[in-house]
């Protein structure tokens, strides 16, 4: 039986927290599901083998860095992102508009787009919502994120409605140019994504709007931007349940594992993070028990794994001391270990919160967590 381009059903409910599964052309995508961040056609410091071992389906990649570099247009020469970086399975790319926002020198936002300078070279470019859909098509990714303005943090009512707004006409001429992109419109998913700040009224409209485009599935746009867990979870508690019940639901940048566990709990399917690789480069495992800093002089002769209760070959191999050493020796091998080992750790707990909402005991499950889960 030939594989659906895009369908997403849901095997159990424990309150709203959902387990089911995407299921696309390059495979299936079990959800809650978290995806690795493969920025520039890498998850950093890690083999694509080792990504899908540690039980990862799908990775995302980002549109604005690929644009610069290598550029969209060499990679569909070069046969597309799954070839050229040796990965299979599903990919998601983001629009690229928030790193334009966050990373670019010398912006202007306009309603045709965003006229921004690159990071690498300074050179100029535009990216409109037609752009960005084109760049997601020659890269061939499997789901294609709308063009958005991220809604900075801190931002007035009538800045976030007027950014909102802008969005969802974004989010229009997106869906559009993603329909006439024949061949790849017709295996690939397309993905809205609702803003209005941390406002409830606003994120309405925003849903509203979007369901009446219509969309494979619809992101949380607009958090983890610096507004505290307190309030993303607030926001969380009534903006899942705006968006239509029967389509993933995907919480963008997000986050620490606690975040994760209490997104879930408010109907989150799908989460991306660029914590467990960049915490891995500078030393930081994530374990069972809360993060630890590998860097410590309490390790230098601890010879116990990162994490007793973890199941990753780095655990099986080495201890917390040889683990120390490699860090603090600036060894590459040390960054390519604790990565690992947190890419794992990641795809253990979304494995465990699976698991908990099929069986009926995911309120149990988020409890314990938190108790043993010391954050910093």
């Amino acid at each position: 039986m030939n594989q659906p381009r895009f369908s997403f059903s849901i095997d159990a409910h424990d309150g709203k927290a959902r387990a089911g599964r995407i299921s696309m052309l390059r495979g299936e995508i079990r959800t809650p599901a978290f995806m690795p961040v493969g920025t520039a056609a890498t998850v950093k410091a890690m083999r694509p083998a080792e990504v899908r071992a540690a039980g990862a389906d799908i990775i995302l990649g980002n549109t604005y860095h690929l644009m610069l570099r290598p550029g969209a247009e060499r990679v569909d020469r070069l046969g597309g992102l799954h070839a050229f970086m040796g990965w299979d399975r599903p990919i998601l790319t983001d629009s690229g508009g928030y790193q334009v926002m966050s990373l670019s020198s010398l912006t202007k936002m306009s309603e045709e787009g965003v006229a921004f300078a690159s990071h690498i070279d300074g050179s100029r470019h535009m990216l409109t919502p037609e752009r960005s859909m084109e760049i997601q098509r020659l890269l061939d990714s499997d789901i294609v994120m709308a063009f958005d303005e991220c809604t900075r943090n801190g931002c007035s009512h009538d800045e976030a409605a007027r950014s909102m707004e802008r969005s969802m006409r974004w989010a229009k001429r997106s869906r559009d140019a993603f329909d006439t992109g024949g061949e790849h419109a017709a295996r690939a998913a397309l993905f809205g994504i609702q803003q209005g700040s941390l406002d409830e009224a606003l994120r309405r409209v925003s849903a509203e709007k979007l369901t009446e485009i219509g969309f494979d599935g619809y992101a949380v746009g607009g958090l983890a931007v610096g507004e505290g867990q307190e309030a993303m979870f607030a926001t969380l508690d009534f903006a899942p349940d705006m968006l239509p019940a029967d389509k993933p639901r995907y919480l963008m940048g997000v986050g620490k594992p606690d975040d994760i566990v209490g997104a879930v709990e408010r109907g989150i399917d799908m989460f991306d993070c660029v914590l467990p690789t960049r915490s891995g480069r500078n030393g930081q495992a994530f374990t069972w028990a809360g993060p630890l800093n590998i860097r410590n002089a309490r390790f230098a002769e601890d010879k116990a794994p990162l994490d007793a209760r973890c199941g990753c070959p780095v655990c099986a191999t080495w201890s917390r001391a040889y683990l120390h050493h490699l860090v603090k020796a600036g060894e590459m091998l040390g960054a390519m270990l604790m990565t690992q080992h947190n890419i794992h750790f990641y795809q253990e707990l979304m494995q465990a919160i699976r698991g908990s909402i099929a069986d009926g005991h995911f309120a149990r499950f988020a409890a314990d967590f938190r108790r043993d889960y010391q954050r910093v």
